[in-house]
């Protein structure tokens, strides 16, 4: 049966239950735009009590939506005491704003700092204890998000993309020089958007049957990004939501984005997490290493595991999940 909510990881919530974490619904808006979200509340949570909580922003990854990997680890650190909230990034999932699938850097790192205007308004929530965990792209923009908004106490990332560096440069900048090439081409989608035609790209094939699917991974190796993103958002863990798209039009924006360029602007305590064995390694060490503003940081690798796999195979969830409370709970 499918989950009342619309969540698509293990051991999800399926109904509220009194002394169990609670999911809710909630919508905001941020810049005029509106913004669905879900609000999970610790087990002891008691609305006519004046306990307050440290509470979290998840922001999911490029492509994703709060159902999935953002979800999962909502709720795990909701379980450990945490209020937290993940959303739709505007133009995405549920949340409003029309193209659709836009993938503008300044509107995801908006949506985070909306996200902590939400949760500081709240009255059950310490506005002095609010840390971000960004995943995947999220994690990116929640980093660009944090050099500038000081709200956000204590930072962290799961799986760290880079999605301007990647854009601009291709995958371990391999294509450097195709910059200009795809620059041309954003400016052509963006031409047509002005008659209406919207271009979409993106790295999981739209109307393929699943059986297609696995034999396009076959022809990829194993661990990699893109192989694993087509198992989970194509067939672990799909959601209608998540189609892994976005507007080519986006790349005008996100080829003069880059989070490293103002990494020193952090000063909050930083922890970014990773696979071992992830292909998108380089993109947390090189951004972690331009993180000279604070002595509070570390990059912690969890062995063995690829990128992807850090969004659902448990042992994975689990290592990142302890790293996480051991740095939140000290921070926050």
């Amino acid at each position: 049966m499918a989950n009342p909510f619309g969540l698509v990881y293990g051991g999800a919530i399926k109904c509220n239950e009194p002394g169990k974490v609670n999911i809710c619904p909630v919508h905001y808006t941020v810049d005029g735009i509106e913004v669905a979200a879900n609000l999970y509340l610790p087990a002891d949570y008691d609305e006519g009590s004046k306990k307050t909580y440290p509470a979290l922003t998840i922001a999911h990854p490029n492509g994703g939506c709060k159902e999935q990997v953002a979800g999962l680890y909502a709720q795990r650190l909701a379980e450990r005491g945490y209020i937290t909230l993940a959303c739709d990034a505007r133009y995405q999932g549920e949340s409003g704003g029309k193209p659709r699938l836009r993938d503008y850097p300044a509107n995801r790192i908006g949506d985070v700092s909306g996200m902590v205007d939400y949760l500081s308004q709240l009255p059950m929530v310490d506005e002095n204890r609010i840390g971000s965990l960004g995943i995947c792209g999220g994690g990116g923009y929640t980093l660009a998000c944090a050099q500038t908004d000081k709200r956000i106490r204590a930072v962290a990332t799961l799986s760290m993309f880079n999605s301007g560096r990647v854009r601009r440069n291709g995958f371990h900048d391999a294509d450097r020089a195709g910059a200009q090439k795809r620059l041309q081409q954003a400016a052509a989608a963006r031409a047509k958007e002005l008659h209406g035609e919207v271009e979409y790209i993106g790295f999981l094939p739209p109307d393929k049957t699943d059986e297609e699917l696995r034999m396009q991974m076959q022809t990829l190796p194993e661990n990699t990004l893109y192989r694993d993103g087509i198992e989970y958002y194509g067939l672990t863990h799909k959601h209608p939501n998540a189609t892994g798209s976005y507007t080519a039009e986006s790349f005008m924006k996100l080829i003069a984005f880059d989070v490293e360029d103002r990494m020193d602007l952090i000063d909050q305590p930083l922890l970014m997490i990773c696979g071992e064995k992830a292909d998108t390694l380089y993109m947390s060490q090189d951004a972690f290493a331009k993180a000279t503003g604070t002595d509070d940081k570390e990059l912690f690798l969890i062995p063995e595991a690829s990128h992807i796999r850090t969004y659902w195979v448990e042992k994975y969830v689990l290592s990142a999940i302890e790293k996480l409370l051991a740095f939140f709970d000290k921070r926050l």
